[in-house]
């Protein structure tokens, strides 16, 4: 990482004051350019830099540190975001001479910082802090590890002050507190549902990881906590039992033998509605799909005209029953977690690893297949529904 400056005047980690504050080349870019990082500067961006550092204390979740996250919007419209899980590592780093928590808040280094242990993670893969802090008029860092309580402060991504070893303490876990830099932003100022909305999404996608947010402007806490995972945030997407084909939602979870890939998998039918179809990769909402929706897709249709024709529900000389059709009325939810998973696009709305298509086949056409064949009542109505629609043939 470039340093812009006279490499004579570098403040020692233990001598930090504001004249000392040097503006790192790379988060310079960051500001220059911020919608190559957060995707907008207006409502989009602001609430993905929340999203970012969020993402940070999942990762936490994932590698079995975690189980807490308590985000609050503050009185002077700024975000804190705190977790119990190990904590930033406060350790200094040769030859840096920098603390691991500081290289974490001002390095744009792709992939997981090299201490952080993490197999899956989201978020932006290694640079969410660091773009938080770049776009940030102030942050402050407050890590319990080690046995004593830790603090340090930034303006505009540069430390202001020394990584200071405060009180002692038994308690673990990080907390981030930043203010948006309103020289950069639109608007500076955060929608509660917005905020709400994504983090009931995240206590959904997982399970027994209790997330809660408070307004202090004025205070509206709110708390989630989802011990059913998928299964519950389908139930959460078709409120309306009376419409339902079949009850409870269809869930089921696998992983490979290497553990580098993860799928799991709800699903439920109803009269009411045209479908409705949400897909994840490392906790992270793709918009736009990839490989694991085109997985699913095709794996579903296969297995559903392959179901119907051993069952004699649909004849052999009848055309296939379309993918359209038997999404008609169907809310899934599929979430794929990733060693090494391949975005397109900075904001990480698309997902392009091949293996998640394959894995993704592998895992429907074995679970559900299965789910069908032990249930067969359900499946005879779920069969049903499909062939009632308008769109059961022509185009797949």
């Amino acid at each position: 990482m470039t340093e812009t400056g006279n490499p004579s005047q570098h403040a020692n980690v233990n001598q930090y004051s504001g004249s000392h504050i040097q503006i790192l080349e790379g988060l310079e870019a960051v500001r220059r350019r911020p919608g190559m990082y957060i995707g907008s500067t207006g409502e989009h961006g602001l609430h993905h830099m929340v999203y970012e550092v969020v993402s940070y204390a999942v990762n936490e979740h994932l590698a079995g540190h975690a189980d807490v996250i308590d985000v609050t919007i503050t009185a002077d419209g700024g975000i804190r975001i705190a977790d119990n899980g190990r904590g930033v590592s406060v350790e200094v780093e040769e030859p840096t001479g920098k603390s691991a928590v500081e290289r974490e808040l001002t390095e744009l280094s792709f992939g997981p910082k090299p201490h952080a242990g993490y197999v899956v993670c989201g978020g932006l893969s290694g640079l969410g802090l660091s773009v938080v802090n770049a776009l940030s008029s102030r942050l402050t860092v407050e890590v319990h590890r080690d046995g004593h309580r830790w603090t340090q402060e930034y303006q505009k991504g540069a430390p202001i002050t020394p990584l200071t070893r405060n009180e002692e303490t038994s308690k673990h876990g990080t907390t981030i507190e930043f203010l948006p830099d309103a020289d950069i932003f639109d608007t500076t100022r955060y929608s509660f549902a917005t905020l709400s909305e994504r983090l009931q999404e995240l206590a959904f996608l997982n399970a027994g990881l209790a997330i809660s947010l408070t307004d202090e402007r004025p205070e509206r806490p709110v708390r989630y906590l989802h011990t059913d995972g998928l299964r519950a945030y389908v139930t959460h997407l078709n409120p309306y039992p009376p419409s339902l084909v079949h009850s409870p939602a269809i869930a089921f979870e696998s992983e490979n033998q290497d553990k580098t890939i993860s799928v799991q998998v709800a699903l439920q039918w109803n009269t009411w509605s045209p479908g409705e179809f949400h897909s994840f990769a490392n906790s992270t909402r793709t918009h736009e799909g990839g490989t694991h929706e085109e997985g699913f897709r095709t794996a579903l249709t296969d297995l559903i005209n392959d179901y119907a024709r051993r069952q004699q529900q649909l004849s052999a000389d009848e055309a296939d029953i379309t993918a359209r059709a038997i999404h008609e009325g169907l809310t899934a939810v599929v979430s794929v977690k990733l060693a090494h998973p391949v975005f397109e696009g900075a904001t990480r709305t698309k997902l392009g690893n091949p293996e998640a298509d394959t894995y993704v086949q592998e895992v429907i056409r074995e679970h559900l297949t299965d789910w069908l064949d032990h249930h067969p009542n359900e499946a005879a109505a779920i069969i049903r529904h499909i062939l009632n629609a308008p769109t059961k043939h022509g185009r797949r």
